[in-house]
Parts: structure tokens; sequence; C-alpha cells
């Protein structure tokens, strides 16, 4: 039986698009080399089938009509990186961004000196 369809990426989708996200429009043979640049050795074949899958996702899509085919992301970093967290909020801490909090600055690991800065105007800039 076949899995059901989901709108949400996958390790190697997202890796495709931290590519797009970082480059701008692409072809798919774009992406491979800029994957393999950063270690990530894909098949051709592999990356093109991830970017049907992402535009069948709706987070990239062609810019043109002939081949090859340009593809740019239509899904910025941070509306993807919001929906993230926001799911893993809602399905791993009960909705407790407290709880979360208490997780990623657990007390095991100190925080550096620039951490505490920025968590610290952070925090001001909320008041």
């Amino acid at each position: 039986m076949a899995r059901p369809k989901t709108t949400e990426l996958t390790e190697r989708e997202l890796e495709v698009m931290h590519v797009f996200w970082n480059h701008g429009e692409l072809t798919a043979n774009d992406a491979r080399e800029l994957l393999a640049k950063t270690g990530i050795d894909r098949a051709y074949v592999t990356v093109a089938n991830l970017i049907r899958i992402l535009v069948d996702k709706k987070y990239l899509k062609a810019s043109n009509d002939e081949r090859p085919f340009i593809y740019v992301s239509i899904r910025s970093f941070d509306d993807v990186s919001k929906s993230f967290v926001g799911d893993l909020v809602k399905r791993v801490f009960q909705g407790s961004r407290e709880a979360m909090l208490v997780q990623l600055l657990g007390r095991k690991k100190k925080l550096t000196a620039s951490e505490k800065a920025f968590l610290q105007n952070l925090l001001e800039e909320q008041e």
C-alpha cells in the first residue's frame, strides 16, 4: 500500500529547498551541483524528482515554459520555518512554548555570551 501524500517536507526535500532559499532561481542541474558542493551528492534524476515533488507540494514553481526549466521558491524560509516550529510546539510540547524553551535552553549546556545577548535583545523587543 502506498504512503499517503503529505504536504510536509522530508529531509531530502528540505535540503533542496535550502539550495533555492540560498541561491534563488535554479535549474535542476544547478541545484544538483550546489548540493554536491555542500557534500550532498545526489544523482540528477533524484534531484529532478525531488523538485517535481516540491512543485506538486507548492513549494517551488517553474518560472519559464521551455527546457531547461528554471525553478523558484514560492514559500519563504520564514514561512516554512514558522510552520515547522509551530507544528513542533503543537505536536511535541502540546502547545506549550514554555516547555519547548525549557527543553531548548536546558541546563546541560550553557548559553554563550552572544546567545544570551541575542535573547535579551529579543525579549526587549517583545516589551
